[in-house]
């Protein structure tokens, strides 16, 4: 059920737009053709789009996941007034529909001149409670007092444990949280076409959106660029896929 619609999608960017939806449907195109891909980076700015979606969440990722870290770290690790209370203000947020939240917070914005689209759709995503929490948990389970206590007593800084002893040790979680926060901002629509308005700054989803919505419903084009669009996803999970197994399943078996 999940590979399906992925095999249909892949199959049918190689085929004429009359045989997308041809019946009986057939999965492998007949005749064969590349111009789809050819029309769609001859007549759409799809590599601009590609590259402000790429460069926006790999920013996005590494500076979050970096954030939630050293959060987590300190919830997990220091005794300080107030970290109840703020930790479950922090997880509350959890319950909040982004619905919610969007126009105030794009009010905010505006009024205080940061609605630049490049600062919103990086900078209110940095500390998400989701990456936080799960740091929170990583961290008190995997990274002993004891290990912390001897980088004290040889003279450590508390950031250089962070930095030095904490964050090597976090690395399945890191991969983990770093999959989820880049797929959530790459494929992130609702709120780029809230804060942006120019279309040489449309992100892939709006991208791919404008194709659609045109008058001629380019659905060849679109399932070309979904296929382009699908390459960073697929990389990503490639390469860190055996991070984002351990985090993801990392305490749910007891030593």
């Amino acid at each position: 059920m999940f590979i399906g619609p992925m095999v249909w999608a892949l199959s049918s960017s190689f085929k004429p737009r009359g045989d997308i939806f041809g019946y009986p449907p057939s999965l492998l195109p007949s005749p064969f053709t590349l111009d789809n891909y050819t029309r769609l980076l001859d007549t759409q700015p799809f590599w601009s789009w590609f590259a402000i979606s790429t460069v926006v969440a790999l920013v996005s990722t590494t500076i979050s996941v970096f954030v939630c870290a050293l959060a987590g770290f300190a919830f997990a690790k220091y005794r300080f007034r107030g970290k109840t209370v703020l930790f479950d203000i922090m997880f509350s947020s959890l319950m909040v529909p982004f619905a919610v939240i969007v126009v105030p917070l794009f009010v905010m914005l505006v009024r205080t001149d940061l609605n630049n689209p490049w600062f919103a759709l990086v900078v209110p995503w940095l500390a998400p409670a989701f990456g936080i929490f799960m740091m929170r948990q990583y961290i008190e389970q995997s990274v002993p007092d004891e290990v912390l206590e001897s980088g004290r007593v040889d003279g450590a800084s508390e950031f250089g444990l962070f930095l030095q002893i904490v964050l090597p040790l976090l690395r399945p979680a890191l991969g983990a949280l770093a999959v989820w926060s880049f797929l959530g901002t790459y494929n992130n629509f609702f709120w780029p076409l809230i804060v942006i308005s120019n279309d040489d700054q449309y992100t892939l989803p709006l991208g791919i959106q404008s194709i659609y919505a045109a008058e001629a419903r380019q659905v060849d084009l679109v399932l070309a660029a979904s296929v382009l669009a699908a390459i960073p996803s697929l990389l990503l999970f490639s390469f860190l896929r055996k991070q984002l197994l351990e985090g993801l399943t990392a305490g749910a078996v007891k030593n």
